[in-house]
């Protein structure tokens, strides 16, 4: 298992995902998405693997304004003002290879072992 996950050190389902595979003994990779944030390749492969971009925003982000634009400007455009407003994707998001999920989702991960 290569395990990466997408998150920020205050969101407390990116802690529980650090801890799910800390406890299995599962080395994991921790990306601060304040710091440093998904490339395109990236989100294109997760978006893809999690059933779209609709599915990586999180209705609850603080910046509403961002999440407005994106829902309302043009399908070409989504993909880099979501890249811009990295703040309105879903966390965690994590990643074994070509799977992926967004959210705490234990009972998914649970099946990659």
């Amino acid at each position: 298992m290569n395990i990466q996950i997408f998150g920020t050190k205050k969101c407390n389902d990116t802690k529980k995902a650090e801890r799910y595979f800390k406890e299995r003994g599962i080395k994991y990779q921790f990306i601060d998405m304040k710091e440093k944030g998904m490339s395109k390749g990236e989100f294109t492969a997760v978006a893809q693997a999690n059933g779209g971009i609709e599915n990586m925003l999180d209705p609850n982000a603080k910046d509403k304004d961002a999440l407005s634009l994106i829902k309302y400007i043009a399908e070409e455009d989504k993909l880099a003002k979501i890249l811009e407003n990295q703040q309105v994707i879903k966390t965690p998001v994590v990643r074994n290879g070509k799977q992926s999920t967004v959210g705490y989702q234990p009972e998914v991960w649970r099946k990659w072992e």
